[in-house]
């Protein structure tokens, strides 16, 4: 057997994993602002204030906008996913454990990144909506007041807006005839799809809505839910030197033999960070997660 099959494994345990990453992994990182392949410990996201149109007199002067430029930093951290696997152990289960570890490091790497953008979210100032869960009524109108924050900001309504919500919430929505109903969505009637075959979002009121056991305090009386513009949430994905040639992969892979423990450690990494660029294009809304379902349509 050639000597450099080794290479040709821990390649396509690469190639493996990085798939498992963009499709199973993580939800929100299509949802945001992106740059990959940052070199460094940080990077910035710039920021453009707006402008304000004026007059002239004819022949004169034509007074500048003087446009504010801003830039935020975005610190970026490593984190990685590991485990040991004995040799003789592979003989004795009847699964691929490559394959469950590419899963398990994967997904625990995607779940990272999640958590780091519902913390970056989490830093809004702006005022938090609480949803009421009296009836249908009450939920139909505090989410759509859920939606009118970000018009009350200017935040651009182009099909760009996002939002994440617990299982419970997702349940309420579901009780929504416009939010439930195959009349009230795309002509196709399906959700809006991300990538090739994964449904994740579903459109409606012209915002993506997805469902995400990982929203901040889930399950509790006190859970936090965020709505946001692509453009104001940031992710930063670090570039890997030891793998020029494939740059575009934000999560790496490394199979090594232990001899002194006939193991293979099998380890993944990654480094990243998420920031909050523009505060009015993120709104928090609040929900009891160990409420009731409401019923009554009034």
């Amino acid at each position: 057997m050639s000597t450099t099959i080794t290479t040709a494994f821990v390649r396509k345990y690469e190639t493996e994993v990085h798939h498992l990453f963009q499709r199973q992994g993580g939800i929100l990182r299509a949802a945001v602002r992106a740059k990959s392949n940052v070199v460094g410990s940080s990077t910035t996201f710039q920021k453009i204030g707006t402008g304000s149109a004026t007059t002239k007199a004819r022949h004169g002067v034509i007074t500048p906008m003087n446009v504010e430029h801003t830039n935020v930093t975005c610190t970026l951290e490593d984190f990685y996913a590991g485990d040991w696997v004995d040799r003789l152990d592979e003989a004795k289960i009847n699964i691929d454990e490559r394959m469950a570890l590419a899963q398990s490091g994967a997904w625990a790497l995607g779940r990272k990144v999640d958590d780091q953008l519902f913390t970056a979210m989490d830093a809004t100032t702006q005022s938090t909506v609480t949803i009421t869960l009296t009836s249908k009524g009450t939920v139909e109108n505090s989410v759509l007041e859920w939606c009118r924050a970000l018009d009350n900001n200017d935040v651009p309504n182009d099909g760009q807006r996002y939002s994440a919500v617990s299982p419970f919430m997702w349940s309420c929505l579901l009780k929504l005839e416009s939010f439930a109903n195959a009349d009230f969505v795309a002509a196709d009637g399906k959700p809006w799809m991300e990538g090739a075959s994964i449904m994740k979002w579903k459109d409606w009121n012209n915002t993506k809505w997805c469902v995400h056991t990982g929203a901040t305090g889930s399950g509790t009386a006190t859970s936090k839910m965020f709505m946001w513009h692509k453009y104001s949430v940031g992710y930063a994905s670090g570039a890997h030197p030891m793998n020029a040639a494939e740059q575009t992969n934000s999560v790496m892979a490394d199979i090594t033999w232990h001899g002194d423990r006939a193991s293979h450690f099998i380890n993944h990494w990654m480094s990243g960070g998420a920031c909050l660029i523009e505060d009015n294009g993120v709104v928090e809304a609040n929900v009891d997660d160990t409420g009731t379902v409401p019923i009554s349509a009034s």
